[in-house]
């Protein structure tokens, strides 16, 4: 077999593999050792003592990276009357551009993991390493990659908070933080070319369809974020088919009129149960997510 049979197999076994062929600056390994990090802090449930140390890090190690960072705190009333202390982070690269590109995850986790197996898991906390801590792990990761090489367009990273308080179905108490961003943008004029809600992105079985309230909404991001990665070489985490639509971040700011879609595997047989945990994620998948979520920011 020639050299060059050889090397064109190898890419192919690459993209089999979800493995990008283009090499890009994001680190998977550092991703996930972030998360790792920010589990040790446990469950991040609204009120707590590790939800405040936890939102402390983040702000504390997005300033390490960010050219602009700052926090929108504020008081939640819930439906039950309990008050909840909330606080969204956002980290902003290249603050006086016009030109933006909005990416956001939640970093809270769910008070209860009512998908468990018996009653009495049912009560705890989730600890929320997918859900929660892979998107803070992705951002953590990619602060490094622009304080190194600073984006020519302007670029925020938005951690916000209760996204799973409440309840869904009917949807009572979530999507705190994305829906108080919404109401208090950067700026009256703020509107970024598009965005990107990162959710539950990292573990180890990827695969990520396309959502159905972004497909209606914001097609034209869909498509551009689903062709990104399969130039990548990533078009079977990416997959190319529509799934039904989401309750998620991003349904407040498409209110809002921003181009924001939902880049999500729900999917996840660890969803709202105790066994989300360190273990389930994978530093590949993270640098699969963190490779297209770059690339994108490359105009």
């Amino acid at each position: 077999m020639t050299t060059l049979c050889v090397l064109l197999l190898a890419a192919l076994q690459g993209c089999a593999r979800g493995e990008s062929t283009v090499a890009g600056p994001f680190n998977g390994d550092q991703a996930l050792a972030y998360v790792r990090t920010f589990m040790e802090f446990g469950p991040r449930v609204p009120g707590t003592d590790a939800h405040k140390r936890a939102g402390d890090w983040i702000t504390t190690e997005m300033r390490l990276r960010a050219d602009t960072v700052y926090e929108q705190t504020w008081t939640h009333t819930t439906k039950s009357g309990q008050s909840l202390p909330l606080r969204n982070v956002v980290a902003r690269f290249n603050p006086m551009a016009e030109e933006r590109l909005l990416y956001v995850t939640h970093w809270d986790s769910r008070p209860v993991a009512d998908k468990s197996r018996t009653d009495s898991l049912r009560k705890l906390p989730t600890p929320g390493a997918n859900d929660g801590g892979s998107g803070v792990g992705l951002f953590l990761a990619l602060g490094d990659v622009l304080k190194a090489t600073p984006p020519t367009i302007g670029v925020d990273l938005v951690f916000v908070d209760g996204e799973d308080y409440g309840t869904f179905s009917p949807d009572v108490d979530v999507l705190l933080g994305s829906t108080y961003f919404a109401g208090h943008l950067p700026s009256a004029s703020y509107q970024p070319l598009f965005g990107v809600v990162f959710d539950m992105i990292g573990e180890k079985d990827l695969r990520i369809e396309q959502e159905g309230h972004s497909v209606e909404k914001a097609p034209e991001v869909v498509e551009r974020v689903w062709r990104t990665a399969s130039d990548l070489g990533y078009g079977n985490i990416f997959v190319p088919s529509s799934i039904y639509p989401i309750t998620d971040d991003h349904l407040p700011l498409l209110n809002k009129g921003l181009r924001v879609i939902d880049v999500i595997d729900i999917d996840y047989a660890y969803h709202h149960t105790v066994e989300d945990t360190i273990d389930k994620l994978s530093a590949r998948s993270l640098k699969a997510v963190g490779d297209v979520a770059w690339k994108l920011l490359q105009r």
